[in-house]
């Protein structure tokens, strides 16, 4: 069997991600990457470690896809100018049938949901962002 921690840990760090630029909108912001992930413990040679490195991995995923947009990485520590794209926005703010925004069902179940909930609703959000 698969173990798809780095998945799971994709999920809540693309979701703290969208949230963090959800709630500066429309201002661009420095997202640091501890912030997301955690703190980091270098190795010996001052390398991240690799959860550090997967939670930049997401960053640049989700600029890549059109989700986010950023100027600059810095050192590997913090990406500048952040801010949701025009199609992450409108994805964050879009409802649900019960009325509730993305925003606050993704807000939920960072804070609150299970790795499955999580993978659920990312997964949603993801072919949602497409049909935007």
């Amino acid at each position: 069997m698969m173990d798809d921690l780095h998945i799971h840990d994709f999920y809540k760090d693309a979701g703290r991600i969208l949230l963090a630029l959800y709630n500066q909108f429309p201002a661009p912001a420095t997202v640091y990457v501890e912030d997301i992930a955690g703190p980091d413990t270098p190795d010996e040679f001052g390398l991240h470690s690799p959860r550090h490195l997967a939670c930049l991995g997401a960053l640049s995923w989700l600029k890549q896809y059109g989700y986010i947009h950023f100027s600059q990485l810095v050192r590997q520590e913090a990406v500048e100018e952040a801010v949701l794209s025009h199609r992450g926005f409108l994805l964050l703010v879009s409802r649900d049938g019960g009325g509730q925004s993305n925003a606050k069902l993704l807000h939920d179940t960072v804070r609150d949901g299970s790795s499955p909930q999580l993978q659920e609703l990312m997964e949603h959000l993801m072919r949602e962002f497409h049909t935007l």
